[in-house]
C-alpha cells in the first residue's frame, strides 16, 4: 500500500472558503470606511466593539479620515480599570508559571468602571457631532447604539502580532515571554472576550475582518455574517490551517504542501476551531472570521445535541500534523488526568490524544508507556537530574520505543507518558485542550527564541499512569484494528481511540463509493491516502466537495448521510480516510 500514489505538491488547500451565496457584498478598505461613514450623523452613535489585540491606533486613524467631523471615544482609555487594577485582579488566575494558568469564568464589565461608562454615555447622548464609541467592550457603554460593528480577530493572528512585540489587552509586556502572553489570552482575555461577542452576534449591523491592516480591513453585513455561518453547518468545509516551525521540526509538510522556504515545520492546526480562522467567499472577496464563531453561533447544528449536551459550544476533536521528517524527537511528556486538569486548571475534560503515522522513515519510532522493569523512583531521580542539566535523561531505558510505519495509530489516553520520534509525519487525533502537555524531557534543547523550554516535572509526576507497561501498552495502545463492516470497494477498520478516551476513529478503505452518516454529531475526517476525493450529499442537499491529500475536512451533525468516493486523480486507486467523532453521542 505504501507504494501507491498519494498526492503531489500544491494539491493541498492552505485557504479554503466558505461560499456564503448570491445577495451579498463585501466593501474593502476605503469603500468599508465609507460605508460605516454613512451610517454616522448627531444623534445615531456608532459602537465599534473590538477583539482584543485589535490595531487601535490603525482603527481611529481609518475613522478619522472617513469621519472628519466625528467625536471618536476610546472605550478601553475612557473607562477601564488601570493596567495596575487589571493586573492585580488577573494575577490568581494567572499564577507564577510560564504556561499554565486557570480558567477564568467572569464576564469583560468586571475590566471596567461602571461610572466612568456611564460618563461614556452621558457624553455620547450630549454631543452634538456624529459619535464613534469603539475598543473591546463598546458596547458595555449603557446607551442606545444606532449601529454595532463587530471587529473581529482570529487568535492566530494576534498571537504572531505579539511575537512581532504586541502586548495583551491594557498590559505592558511587550517585551515578555511569548508563553505568558500566550497563558493571559488562552486562560482570560479570550474566554471574556468569546463570552461577550456571542452575545453580540444577533445585534451587530456589521462584522469588520480586523485580521489585516485597518486600511485595507473588509467589512461585511452581520446578515452576510450570520448567514455564511449558517452555510456551513449544512455542508462539509474546512477551516483555515496555519503551519509553525519548532525546534524539532521536519520538512515533510515543507515539501508535501509546497510551503514557503521557513527552516522547518514542526506544526500544523489542520483542525483546531479555537484557534483556526473560517474563510468566507462573499461574492468573490474572501473574508476571514474566527471559526470559533461558527461553534459559538451554532454548536447543536454543528456539533449534534447530545455533544453539545456533552460539552456545550466547545468543538472538542482536534486535527493537528506534527512533522519531524529530518527532524527532531518531540519532547516527551505526559497530559493530566481529567480530575487533575479539572482541580488545577479548571478545565472540564482532558487532553486524550492519539498519533496516526501519515508517513514514516524506516527507523522511525513512538515512544510510548513504561518498559516493564521501569521504576519510578529512578526515573524521577534521572529526570530531575537531567532537568539541571548534569546529565542526560536516557528515554530507552525507562520508555517503550515502538517501531512506527505509515498507517499505524498509537492511542495515548492521558497519564500515558509518550512522544513522537524522529522521521515520522503524524496526524494527530485528540480531544481539544492542546496547550496542557507536561513536558518531562527535552533532549537538553532550548527553543527558537534561544530560552530552555518548560519542563513540568511535578506536574508530570502526579499525572503518569505507572502501570502502562510494555504489555498493557502494545495490547491496548498499539495498532488496535478491528474491521467492522465492508461494501462494495470498501471496508471499515476501527482503529481506536481506547475505552478511557471519548473519541472514537473509524479509518474506510475505498476504491468505489463509501456510504456514511454522521448520525447526529460531528465527523472530522483526514484523507489519509489517495490523492483526491468528492464528498456528496445523497440527496443533493449540498455542492460536491472536493478533499485532497492530507486535508481534514469537517461534516457537520446537520448534515446526515453523505458518501465519498474516489474523484479527479485519486480514481483508480485505493483511497483513506480517518473519521473521529465523539463515541456514546450518535443518534440509534
Amino acid at each position: 500500500m505504501d507504494d501507491r500514489p498519494t498526492g503531489s505538491r500544491a494539491t493541498y488547500d492552505t485557504a479554503p472558503s466558505v461560499a456564503v451565496g448570491p445577495g451579498h457584498h463585501a466593501w474593502t478598505g476605503p469603500e468599508a470606511w465609507g460605508r460605516l461613514a454613512e451610517h454616522a450623523a448627531p444623534g445615531r452613535p456608532i459602537a465599534i466593539d473590538t477583539y482584543p489585540g485589535s490595531d487601535l491606533d490603525g482603527l481611529r486613524a481609518e475613522l478619522a479620515r472617513a469621519l472628519p467631523d466625528a467625536e471618536l471615544i476610546d472605550v478601553e482609555a475612557a473607562a477601564a480599570h488601570s493596567p495596575e487594577y487589571i493586573d492585580a485582579l488577573l494575577a490568581p488566575n494567572l499564577t507564577d508559571d510560564r504556561v499554565f494558568g486557570v480558567m477564568d469564568h467572569r464576564t469583560l464589565d468586571v475590566l471596567y468602571d461602571a461610572d466612568r461608562l456611564a460618563a461614556v454615555a452621558d457624553r455620547v447622548a450630549a454631543s452634538e457631532r456624529p459619535v464613534v464609541v469603539y475598543g473591546w467592550g463598546a458596547t458595555l457603554v449603557p446607551t442606545t447604539f444606532d449601529t454595532i460593528v463587530l471587529a473581529d480577530l482570529a487568535r492566530w493572528e494576534i498571537q504572531q502580532r505579539q511575537r512581532a512585540g504586541a502586548p495583551n489587552w491594557r498590559a505592558d509586556n511587550g517585551d515578555d515571554d511569548q508563553l505568558r502572553k500566550v497563558k493571559r489570552g488562552f486562560f482570560i482575555e479570550w474566554r471574556m472576550a468569546d463570552r461577550h461577542k456571542r452575545a453580540l452576534f444577533d445585534r451587530i449591523d456589521y462584522v469588520l475582518d480586523a485580521n489585516s491592516t485597518m486600511a485595507t480591513a473588509k467589512l461585511i453585513t452581520g446578515d452576510t455574517f450570520r448567514a455564511g455561518l449558517a452555510a456551513a453547518t449544512t455542508r462539509p468545509f474546512r477551516v483555515v490551517p496555519f503551519f509553525d516551525p519548532g525546534v524539532w521540526g521536519g520538512q515533510w509538510m515543507k515539501t508535501t504542501f509546497d510551503l514557503d522556504d521557513a527552516e522547518n515545520y514542526a506544526w500544523c492546526f489542520d483542525c483546531v476551531p479555537e484557534e483556526n480562522s473560517l474563510l468566507l467567499d462573499v461574492a468573490g472577496t474572501v473574508v476571514e472570521v474566527p471559526s470559533l464563531d461558527l461553534v459559538l453561533r451554532h454548536p447543536r447544528e454543528l456539533l449534534g445535541e447530545r455533544t453539545h449536551a456533552r460539552f456545550g459550544p466547545e468543538f472538542p476533536i482536534r486535527f493537528d500534523f506534527l512533522d519531524t521528517m529530518e527532524g527532531g524527537n518531540l519532547s516527551l511528556q505526559v497530559h493530566p488526568l481529567t480530575g487533575y486538569i479539572q482541580d488545577k486548571f479548571g478545565m472540564h475534560y482532558t487532553q486524550d490524544e492519539s498519533y496516526y503515522l501519515l508517513d514514516a522513515a524506516d527507523d522511525a519510532v513512538v515512544y510510548l508507556g513504561l518498559r516493564e522493569d521501569a521504576e519510578p523512583a529512578a526515573m524521577e531521580q534521572a529526570l530531575r537530574t537531567a532537568e539541571t542539566g548534569a546529565a542526560p535523561f536516557e528515554a530507552e531505558a525507562f520508555v517503550n520505543a515502538f517501531p512506527a510505519k505509515k498507517h499505524d495509530h498509537f492511542l495515548i489516553p492521558a497519564g500515558t507518558v509518550h512522544c513522537s520520534g524522529a522521521n515520522s509525519m503524524v496526524l494527530e487525533i485528540s480531544a481539544t485542550p492542546y496547550i496542557f502537555t507536561f513536558k518531562m524531557w527535552d533532549w537538553g534543547r532550548v527553543g527558537l527564541d534561544g530560552v530552555p523550554r518548560p519542563i513540568h516535572l511535578d506536574h508530570a509526576m502526579a499525572n503518569v499512569q505507572w502501570d502502562r507497561d510494555t504489555t498493557w501498552t502494545r495490547d491496548h495502545l498499539v495498532d488496535q484494528v478491528t474491521e467492522v463492516a465492508s461494501g462494495d470497494g470498501w471496508v471499515e477498520e476501527r482503529t481506536g481511540l481506547h475505552e478511557l478516551e471519548f473519541i472514537e476513529v473509524r479509518r474506510h478503505w475505498f476504491t468505489d463509493v463509501v456510504p456514511h452518516d454522521t448520525r447526529g454529531t460531528v465527523n472530522v475526517l483526514n484523507l489519509v491516502e489517495g490523492a483526491e476525493a468528492v464528498v456528496e450529499s445523497p440527496t443533493g442537499a449540498f455542492e460536491p466537495f472536493v478533499v485532497h491529500y492530507a486535508e481534514t475536512f469537517i461534516v457537520p451533525a446537520a448534515v446526515g448521510p453523505y458518501t465519498i468516493r474516489p474523484h479527479g486523480r485519486g480514481t483508480g486507486q485505493r483511497l483513506g480516510t480517518v473519521k473521529a467523532s465523539v463515541r456514546g453521542t450518535e443518534r440509534g
